[in-house]
């Protein structure tokens, strides 16, 4: 039976382990470390958790289920989700990745990856001519974002996906911000998604996981000889939640996005706002492309104010909007990147891209939008 992607948030495909027998509708918690062997040389499928837990992997299939993959791989963090992901390419390996990234990747690009030998070139990726012109012998994969955090570019992962499958290349795609129930990378050409499922999976704000969704076996089984070997799997209780989380990925979604189409408009109007990024507005570069190949536009907006006292005025004076780094949860949060995600990225690169004292990202959550509205106006007064 082939459900919609809404009962998919319920069940997934309606595969659950042989495990959970007892028709529980709440899928248990299984909390163990090991499982004891019923003999020598048998299993019951389970050997320890770090391998491999019930919890775990009733997850890991609705998540596949909601991106259409191959199998999903279930870690503790977004970023050990990437330091798995990187593990794949060798010393000398090259990467065209978006110049417009979430901070933390890039760190770890320039921190973490390039010093065990590994070669960046970022590009804005929107132009698929400076992705050809940055292709090299040892280019092994093209990394995208799309939107981008946090200026919100958007990709054509079609178009991209056609270079990758000519050249042999894996297109990787961070599908964070719009989530499974608003796109579906593997299916425009994309081997390897990626999620922080702390964001809109979870939906709640009350735990951290990530996600490697993957097209091919030959990728699951690499991928999951990373995550036995360098143990960075999601626990069984973190599972659970972002199990229970996306059950109501589909109709938090929905309003989170109503809301933002809301908000963005009323922004767009405000004099204190100078410029606005919401994918959602039909003056966004990127709205007929994200029409295309989304089924919604999400509820993240980034917009630039007038001054930087205006930015951190707004900052100190929310009341119902939480100042506060993250995104994707039912409440709505107001970021300031310079301070907080791209903190790490140098000035000089941070001020090119437009993420200065004036710039502020907003992730809309499932208040009542005029509430929102409301203190948006008394914070900006």
């Amino acid at each position: 039976m082939q459900y919609h992607i809404n009962t998919k948030c319920l069940y997934g495909n309606n595969e659950k382990v042989i495990e959970e027998s007892t028709g529980a509708i709440s899928f248990p918690i299984f909390q163990t470390a090991t499982f004891a062997h019923p003999g020598v040389g048998q299993s019951t499928g389970y050997d320890y958790s770090r391998l491999q837990n019930p919890t775990r992997e009733q997850l890991e299939k609705v998540v596949a289920s909601l991106e259409s993959g191959y199998d999903a791989i279930g870690f503790s963090s977004g970023m050990a989700a990437t330091s798995a992901l990187m593990e794949l390419f060798e010393p000398g390996s090259h990467m065209i990745v978006s110049e417009d990234l979430y901070g933390g990747t890039i760190r770890i690009f320039n921190h973490i990856n390039s010093k065990n030998g590994i070669e960046f070139s970022f590009v804005d990726t929107t132009d698929i001519s400076k992705i050809e012109d940055a292709l090299r012998p040892n280019t092994k994969a093209i990394y995208i974002e799309t939107p981008t955090n946090p200026m919100m570019h958007v990709t054509d992962l079609k178009a991209v996906s056609n270079i990758t499958k000519e050249l042999g290349l894996l297109l990787i795609v961070d599908n964070t911000f719009l989530s499974p129930y608003f796109q579906n990378p593997i299916k425009l050409g994309a081997d390897i998604v990626l999620h922080s499922g702390t964001k809109f999976l979870g939906g709640h704000n009350d735990t951290i996981a990530g996600f490697l969704v993957v097209a091919n076996n030959e990728l699951s089984e690499k991928i999951r000889f990373i995550l036995k070997t360098t143990g960075a799997g999601l626990a069984p209780f973190d599972s659970w939640l972002i199990l229970r989380g996306i059950k109501t990925l589909s109709i938090r979604m929905e309003r989170q996005q109503e809301n933002a189409i809301g908000i963005a408009e009323w922004l767009n109007l405000h004099p204190k706002v100078v410029s606005l990024y919401y994918v959602g507005m039909p003056t966004h570069p990127g709205f007929e492309l994200n029409k295309k190949q989304a089924s919604g536009f999400g509820s993240m907006i980034s917009f630039h104010v007038n001054t930087k006292e205006t930015a951190v005025k707004l900052l100190e004076k929310v009341k119902t909007i939480q100042y506060a780094e993250s995104l994707g949860g039912v409440e709505s949060l107001i970021t300031y990147p310079m301070l907080q995600t791209h903190a790490d990225v140098p000035e000089e690169e941070r001020e090119a891209k437009g993420i200065n004292d004036c710039f502020l990202r907003l992730s809309v959550g499932i208040e009542h939008i005029q509430d929102l509205i409301n203190d948006l106006e008394q914070a900006l007064a």
